[in-house]
């Protein structure tokens, strides 16, 4: 059964938190079901883990040590089999995922554990003997520990604490999700389902990636398939959309005078896209300002990209998908402000969301829906968002973003200022900032920087990004507006270099 995440990206711990990971270099099923039904407890709503058998860990940076030892082929069989009878050592019953993926010429078990929908759980503390008692496990920090006391009486209480997204939803059918949508998703992401995609039921798909629930002569759709694969989420989640109003003026100085974008609908990974290409091609703006005692330019924006973008993303990450709102996106003079519905959990403390530093929450609504845009690069690590915007701004020299909600939590507004004097700059204005480059694009321009000319393949060797994401990053940097690289020799040895463009661009 072929896991939804990409091997490498395990491997490496890139993109999924590194306590989710463990690796374990043989099998140990006593100590691997202990953490099998910790991370089903998922105590701290971080949904789940997995568990790689056949990997010693680097001391030093904690990915895997390559090359790989791996499991003996001979030992798979009877290791699988194993683990049939000692998932009923699991109280309720749980099964993990589990897949046999070949790395540097071994074979690997990867264990996915996703987070139970019938916390808590329980295991025998030795799922190898006939008698043992069973004990209650939870996730601290990377380790696995008994849960006793307090933490165990929490997680007692989690039990009714399912988050939205991870409910079955009655009203979802399974031709309501769109296999375009789920196989472009797990190509992107460099998952092996996507090789069995044309071969297995469309419903086998989404079961193995854990996308439906109940018994299976009742299976229902999980909330997560629509708001991610659904082709018109507010079918089922009404008023889904982002809606952005533009006050040339202000809305207090003139609020008659304001520009209504179309509203923005769709599955929420495409709403994303669509709200930050607004933003990017018609209000993000820089400045080059030379100075005449200096070599160095000095160059700002009026928003940096990856503060607004981190905002949008949270907005949509975090929203309540039951409350009949849309994101609001209002753009004036002087600030973006971004307003979304419900508001921050209890959990975290009025002062620290007047603050504006540093957000953790216990509960997340939608702690899937997260995960998969960790996967696709829009998100990244839990309560990492806040930081990043206020870091961003920083750097920018721009004003740190205000962050609003009410007593009863009914809402969060973020309002990212404008940098300061930046319409006063005496510098001509440059053109708006229509592409701004992610890390990968970045990882991408700067290898064939260094191996140019380079062919895709050598870029996916090189760098572990899936083809299909090097070829669409390729064409943007290839084409109008940014043509940084151009395509240099035969179809069969030539490859890609930068132009006079694209060199300028990395000595910034």
């Amino acid at each position: 059964m072929a896991i939804p995440v990409n091997i490498e990206d395990l491997l490496n711990k890139r993109k999924i938190e590194s306590n989710r990971i463990e690796f374990k270099k043989g099998w140990n099923p006593d100590r691997i079901y202990r953490t099998i039904c910790a991370f089903a407890n998922d105590f701290d709503n971080i949904g789940g883990g997995y568990i790689v058998v056949g990997i010693e860990e680097e001391e030093r940076t904690g990915i895997a040590k390559r090359p790989v030892i791996g499991l003996p082929i001979e030992e798979l069989d009877g290791i699988q089999k194993d683990m049939i009878g000692y998932n009923n050592k699991i109280d309720p019953y749980y099964m993990p995922r589990i897949d046999v993926q070949e790395v540097d010429g071994k074979n690997v078990l990867v264990i996915w554990a996703p987070a139970g929908v019938n916390r808590p759980y329980n295991v025998r503390e030795r799922v190898t003997a006939k008698q043992s008692p069973g004990k209650w496990y939870v996730r601290n920090g990377t380790s696995t520990i008994e849960a006793k006391g307090e933490v165990l009486d929490e997680l007692r209480e989690m039990a009714n604490r399912t988050p939205f997204d991870e409910r079955g939803n009655e009203r979802i059918e399974i031709s309501d999700i769109s296999p375009a949508l789920v196989l472009d998703y797990l190509q992107t992401v460099g998952s092996r389902l996507a090789n069995d995609f044309e071969n297995k039921p469309f419903g086998e798909i989404l079961e193995q990636m854990d996308l439906l629930t109940g018994p299976s002569e009742h299976q229902k759709v999980k909330n997560v398939a629509a708001m991610m694969f659904c082709k018109n989420p507010a079918k089922f989640f009404p008023t889904t959309q982002v809606d952005i109003v533009i006050f040339p003026e202000g809305c207090v100085k003139n609020p008659n005078n304001m520009i209504e974008v179309p509203k923005i609908v769709g599955p929420v990974p495409e709403m994303i896209k669509q709200a930050l290409d607004y933003i990017r091609t018609n209000v993000i703006k820089k400045r080059i300002i030379k100075p005449k005692d200096k070599a160095e330019s000095i160059t700002f924006f009026n928003y940096p990209y990856q503060a607004v973008e981190e905002a949008v993303v949270n907005a949509l990450y975090h929203r309540d998908y039951q409350e009949r709102e849309p994101v609001e996106i209002t753009i004036e003079p002087n600030q973006i402000s971004i307003l979304s519905y419900a508001g921050p959990d209890r959990s975290i403390s009025l002062d620290a969301i007047h603050k504006a530093e540093h957000l953790k929450s216990r509960r997340y609504r939608n702690r899937r829906l997260g995960d998969y845009l960790k996967e696709l690069q829009l998100s990244e690590g839990r309560a990492t968002g806040i930081p990043t915007i206020q870091d961003e701004l920083r750097k920018n020299g721009s004003e740190p973003a205000r962050i609003e909600t009410d007593e009863d939590r009914t809402y969060f507004l973020i309002e990212i200022p404008c940098r300061d004097g930046f319409e006063n700059a005496n510098e001509p204005l440059n053109e708006p900032l229509n592409e701004p480059l992610n890390d990968k694009e970045i990882l991408i321009l700067k290898e064939i920087s260094n191996r140019q000319p380079v062919n895709r393949k050598s870029l996916t060797q090189f760098t572990g990004i899936p083809v299909s994401t090097v070829t669409r990053i390729i064409s943007k940097l290839s084409n109008e507006p940014l043509a940084l690289i151009v395509r240099q020799g035969a179809k069969k040895d030539g490859g890609y270099i930068l132009t006079e463009k694209g060199s300028e661009f990395l000595m910034r």
